[in-house]
Formats: C-alpha cells, structure tokens, sequence
C-alpha cells in the first residue's frame, strides 16, 4: 500500500477567521512524490471543501494516490448511528449530517443539529455546550446537566489516546464536536463528487484512489513542541510534521501495518484515530 501524496488537514468547528493567516483555523500540509509544498490556509470550511474538491480533481487526473488526513473524529460511540439513521454505518450517518446541517461563512445550525438530535434520545444529552445566544431546551450549555440518554461518554479510541476530548462537547478548549459534526457533512459531499475513487478508513477497505483517514496531532505534541519556532502557528507546524511522518512511515514500510492495526468493533461504527494502539 503506497501513496504518491500525503495531505493533513487540521479542521475547525468555527466561523470564518478572516483573509490574514490565523491560529484556531483551517490549514492544510501537502507533501506530493516526496516533496513537501508550501502549506495552506483556508480561512473557513466552504473555501476548504472547495480546495479538497479542486485537490481530488487534480490528483486523480494525474493518476496519484493520496492519502488524507483529518483532525476530527469520524464516527461516535458504538449504537448512535443505529439510534439515528436506524443501522450501525457511520458513512450513513455522514450522509446525515450533511443533509441536516446548513451553514455560511459567519453562520452555521450545528446547535441546533445537535439539539434535534438530543431530542431522539432519552434523558437529556448526549451532545452538550452552546456557544449562542438562542437556547435549545434538548440542548444543555453544561455538560453536567446531562444524564440518562444511554450513550458512552467515549469511544474506543479515546480511552487509549490520553487527553482526547468526547465528541459531545461542541464547544471550549480543546474540544472535537463541533469539528467532527461539521467535518462529516463536508467529506459526506466530497464522497457525492468523488463516487468509488474515496475509501473511508477504518470503515473501507482503501480500494479507491483517495484514502480519507482520521488523525490526531496531539499524539505527536512533543515533536510539535520542538519544531515550534517564534512567530510560527501551531495549526501549520501539525500538519506540516505530521505529513511528513506518514511519508517517514510509507518509506520506513510501516504505514501498512499501522492502518491495518485496528480492533475490528472500531471498523464497524466508531472509527479509530491512526496512530493510537489499542494495547496502550
């Protein structure tokens, strides 16, 4: 299993963060037959579905193989996609978010997904935290208020990645649930462009010319830490060292057994973050 070129994407939840290259925004690492190009930033989620679609465009035109890399997670835990879309597919579920979910530059309905999808669920939850001024009543802003809606906290993965975040909180420090509910709308929309040339890791077996693969750069933070250099942004620097590891890892022959390296629940529903050992 080869790659002609290697992409991460670090993904943000939030609004659009303006024309002058920022912290907190979308930024994109490309490393094509070897060599690294000079990284990208997308200042909201429509100018980046836009890049992805032009990116797959190109690339399969010139008959490569890429591997794509996503900082958020690519499914939730086991049983809530069965709840939601009525059987345990996560890709299913993206078709979901991507029908459901609305937004514009400076504007997105996520709260309000979030709520009409607490709603189906007994209890109050699963999803917590509303950045807005409107409240939802199935929507708490504390995820203390939560309780009896019958989903794990986590999944799989999480509890072997130390510091990683539940995808129910959609918002604050650190969390994922706003980026993965608005990231599986996007790629579900790529996946419509692009129909038998996209694999979805774990879920897929990676047949297609484009592999799209959930990462997590906090893995490698102390590396980040150490490249850090003044007037550098943090989002560029992951990316960037990040792509060229899965190079380092395609060279080194070990990117093969890494991506087969997954407990087989987690091809089923949840998903897995690269990288991460189910015996930690």
């Amino acid at each position: 299993m080869s790659f002609d070129t290697v992409v991460m994407v670090d993904w943000s939840g939030g609004n659009d963060r303006g024309a002058a290259p920022k912290q907190d925004a979308i930024w994109a690492a490309v490393v094509r037959e070897g060599a690294a190009l000079p990284s990208h930033y997308l200042r909201n989620r429509q100018v980046a579905a836009a890049w992805l679609a032009e990116l797959c465009t190109l690339e399969l035109a010139a008959g490569r193989r890429v591997f794509i890399g996503f900082d958020f997670p690519f499914g939730y835990p086991a049983g809530f996609a069965q709840h939601l879309v009525g059987r345990p597919d996560p890709l299913a579920l993206w078709d979901w978010m991507a029908l459901h979910l609305h937004e514009g530059p400076k504007a997105n309905n996520r709260f309000a997904v979030a709520a009409q999808i607490n709603a189906r669920f007994p209890g109050i939850g699963p999803f917590w935290f509303n950045a807005g001024k409107v409240d939802y009543p199935d929507l708490p802003r504390k995820g203390r208020a939560r309780h009896a809606h019958g989903m794990a906290e986590k999944r799989r993965c999480e509890h072997h990645a130390k510091g990683a975040f539940t995808c129910w909180q959609l918002g604050g420090a650190g969390s994922v649930g706003s980026q993965a509910m608005t990231g599986m709308a996007v790629l579900a929309r790529l996946r419509t462009q692009f129909p038998r040339q996209i694999s979805v890791w774990p879920f897929e077996p990676l047949r297609g010319a484009i592999a799209l693969v959930e990462v997590w750069p906090s893995l490698y933070a102390a590396d980040v830490r150490a490249a850090m250099r003044p007037g550098d942004i943090k989002d560029e620097v992951q990316v960037r060292l990040l792509a060229q590891r899965i190079v380092a890892m395609q060279g080194a022959g070990t990117l093969g057994a890494a991506l087969e390296a997954v407990p087989m629940a987690a091809r089923i529903e949840e998903g897995w973050i690269f990288g991460v050992s189910a015996d930690d």
